[in-house]
């Protein structure tokens, strides 16, 4: 397979987060490539701040790396940073029956072969919900308290990786989240409610692979058999034995899921 696969982090991650996903799909004889979100390792804010423009920044910065044939590889957040780059570059109506236009985005030195959407969700649902309004306090309340992110994410990693999970991983998680600035934190989990790509899900053309985790209840895997089920071309899977943060869990078998699937669908 010559795509190269572009690894998109969520809301706590970062680029340099992938570094051992690399490595491991390198040892499969996958290239892949990392890309920081807007506000995230020193990159830019946008305004506003949502998915869509995050996609732009996205669009753009595959239009100066120009790597050819692509697979999105969104984690989380990520996953919904993969949707809408895939509305905007080959279904920007959202409509059913759309297709991917690769000759346009062929022509930006890019085109989108495949998705893998990892532990994320088709929709977050209305930014003015019940639910929506909690999260986000959950999310930003110790923030507005005087918390730090350190302690922010020492509180809230703990939560999302599977029973069993190592001290070593469970401390990488919460220093990633912990280089997150406060700033960009808000802006994401407010970004994460305005996000909806329900009604894209069936114009998505390409392989898609839907990968969850057993023990994630973040992105539970009842949800991302749903999703699998609207999207045409998608399979879905669940690794047994991990939670949400499965790439830095357990980096190598994360990455082997990913591996096979590509060689298999791919090819």
């Amino acid at each position: 397979m010559t795509a190269t696969l572009i690894l998109l982090h969520g809301i706590g991650g970062n680029a340099a987060g992938f570094a051992p996903v690399v490595t491991a799909l390198a040892g499969h004889g996958l290239a892949a490539q990392a890309f920081s979100q807007p506000g995230y390792d020193g990159t830019p804010l946008v305004t506003p701040y949502d998915l869509d423009q995050c996609a732009t920044a996205l669009g753009a910065w595959l239009d100066r790396l120009r790597p050819g044939a692509i697979v999105l590889v969104g984690h989380s957040m990520g996953g919904m940073l993969a949707q809408s780059l895939w509305r905007q570059a080959g279904n920007p109506t959202g409509s059913a029956g759309s297709s991917h236009d690769a000759a346009a985005t062929a022509g930006r030195g890019w085109s989108i072969q495949g998705l893998v959407l990892a532990h994320t969700s088709p929709a977050f649902g209305n930014p003015d919900g019940d639910f929506q309004r909690r999260f986000v306090a959950s999310r930003t309340k110790p923030l507005d308290e005087g918390q730090t992110m350190h302690e922010v994410a020492s509180r809230i990693a703990p939560t999302m990786v599977a029973p069993g999970t190592s001290a070593a991983a469970i401390a990488r998680a919460v220093a990633m989240m912990a280089a997150v600035p406060p700033a960009t934190y808000r802006l994401a989990v407010q970004a994460l409610t305005g996000f909806d790509g329900r009604p894209a899900l069936p114009g998505i053309t390409v392989p898609t692979l839907c990968l969850a985790a057993e023990h994630d209840q973040t992105a539970p895997p009842a949800v991302l058999s749903r999703m699998a089920a609207r999207i045409p071309a998608a399979d879905y899977q669940c690794l047994a034995g991990l939670g949400h943060l499965a790439p830095i869990e357990d980096p190598e078998r994360w990455s082997d899921a990913i591996a096979t699937w590509c060689r298999r669908r791919l090819a």
